[in-house]
């Protein structure tokens, strides 16, 4: 049982050491000791401590080692903080892990410039790493290389790492063009209610691939008599539904036309990032995607996905918690226009810099200045819409700015079952939010934060949310269990100590 746990703790460390892109020359070196100890600690034939297992997680910056066996990350949060100065937006989330099932489609390299280090992109590197695709940090860790090999090893894949990921289910668009049959374990992710993949499968269908899920698996059968006809109409206009149709159209050998599209920023760096490996994409930006696919695609592509707007709108509504003057810099403006309109209307005092152009050469940004400001609440509910409407992901950060404003706002939060529910954590903090039902929440500003200890909600931006108003509320307050912000978000609370937080990450030993 001992050989046992030493194996699966040096195979953590090996798998962790290979997403730095370090040899095991250079992590020696971290540690102070030789190349031989880390090649006998990677085997599993060294003991080793708790203390080594933590500076083995330190060195490689990996939550992958420390995770499991040093026990979940937690946050200690000085509040009543004010922040200043300046911090840049990291690369989208969900650009991010669209690109690497995008990956699949091409039998080149493919390397992603300045991809998110966060736990969602390193749970789709497992699993494409158990597949056989080989994956490696470049140039410092900063980018990301990927190699498929000639054939994918579907029976290995690492069904504990893509049950970890709803991201997983857009290996569906991807892989049918690729074998015949499959299997995919069930879709994971943030805990947000039931969520059907039957939108998927409408959009899918047209393309030959039929679904029957048993026993925690999608099976997934490929008939390839069948082609779309005629344009395809998708009866969601959901982000990851428009990129499965989007992977599946990109090596047909025809042009299919895919209507109600979403053309929010993920979708849109797809669609980019596509046309880099040679497929004509018509229509980006609108609701009506035009693809001229390419059968065959083995090219050596470099792509820089944008940068996201979403953690964009987390350091604005960091700021405007705090009572804070911020710089947010690389702001991707074309998809936070609508957020702004809102801020400003309830009396947000903020500068933005002239636009420039993102890495990818396509996306508009700018950088955003935000100063301590009299809010009043909106006279209108805050509710999402499909781009270009308000974000989805961004509604739970206006129950923050809500929680901070003069009077009384309805936030209705319709597309997921849970999430408004986990908003009222707030509460805890001294916040004044009532559940209307399980999808609108009436919050009463302003609030006079107080710390508090408790556990992380499961949906990654209601914890963030929380966090935020631990940063805002005086005195220390801890919020236990983090991973799930580790999924979306890269080196969170060191960046927001750059800018005048105090967090501190522990564990329980």
């Amino acid at each position: 049982m001992a050989d046992d746990y030493l194996v699966r703790i040096g195979k953590l460390i090996r798998d962790a050491r290979q997403h730095r892109g370090w040899t095991q020359t250079q992590l020696a070196e971290a540690l102070g000791t030789s190349q031989s100890a880390v090649n006998r600690i990677e085997r599993g034939n060294q003991n080793i401590s708790l203390e080594m297992i933590a500076r083995i997680g330190e060195a490689l910056d990996s939550e992958i080692v420390s995770l499991g066996y040093a026990g979940p990350m937690h946050l200690r949060v000085v509040g009543g903080r004010r922040l200043s100065g300046a911090i840049d937006v990291k690369t989208s989330k969900n650009a991010c892990v669209a690109l690497l099932c995008a990956s699949l489609l091409n039998k080149g390299r493919t390397v992603l410039r300045r991809v998110a280090r966060i736990e969602e992109v390193y749970r789709l590197l497992e699993v494409l790493n158990s597949i056989g695709v080989r994956t490696r940090w470049i140039n410092d860790g900063v980018d990301l290389e990927l190699v498929p090999p000639a054939d994918l090893d579907m029976d290995s894949i690492d069904a504990e790492a893509a049950v970890r990921t709803r991201s997983i289910i857009m290996f569906f668009g991807s892989l049918l063009h690729r074998m015949d049959q499959f299997k995919l374990p069930y879709a994971g992710g943030c805990d947000l209610g039931t969520r059907t993949i039957e939108p998927h499968m409408i959009a899918l269908r047209r393309f030959g691939l039929d679904i029957a899920a048993t026993e925690g698996q999608y099976h997934a059968r490929v008939d390839r008599a069948i082609r779309p006809g005629r344009p395809i109409v998708l009866t969601e206009r959901g982000d990851t539904v428009t990129e499965n149709a989007l992977l599946a159209a990109a090596r047909h050998d025809g042009v299919t036309v895919i209507r109600n599209a979403s053309s929010n920023y993920m979708v849109q760096d797809l669609c980019f990032f596509l046309e880099a490996l040679g497929v004509e994409v018509e229509g980006i930006g609108t609701t009506t995607l035009t693809v001229h696919g390419i059968p065959n695609i083995d090219v050596d592509v470099d792509y820089s996905p944008s940068e996201d707007p979403v953690e964009a709108m987390s350091l604005l509504a960091a700021a405007v918690v705090t009572e804070s003057e911020l710089t947010v810099r690389r702001v991707p403006i074309e998809f936070l226009e609508i957020e702004l309109a809102v801020l400003e209307e309830m009396g947000l005092d903020h500068d933005r810099s002239p636009e420039y152009t993102a890495d990818n050469g396509r996306t508009r940004l700018i950088d955003l200045t935000v100063r301590p400001s009299k809010l009043e609440a909106p006279i209108d509910k805050i509710h999402p819409m499909p781009f270009p409407g308000l974000n989805i992901d961004n509604v739970p950060f206006f129950a923050a700015i809500a929680a901070v404003a003069q009077g009384k706002t309805l936030i209705h939060d319709w597309v997921y079952d849970n999430r408004a529910i986990y908003l009222t954590d707030l509460n805890r903090l001294g916040g004044r939010l009532q559940l209307l039902d399980p999808h609108r929440v009436l919050v009463e500003g302003p609030t006079r934060w107080r710390a508090a200890e408790m556990m992380c909600p499961p949906a990654l931006r209601p914890a963030v949310v929380v966090l935020l108003a631990m940063m805002a509320a005086e005195g220390t307050s801890v919020l236990r269990n983090v991973y799930v912000i580790n999924r979306g978000y890269e080196d969170l609370a060191e960046r927001l100590n750059s800018v005048g937080a105090q967090i501190e990450i522990f564990r329980d030993i």
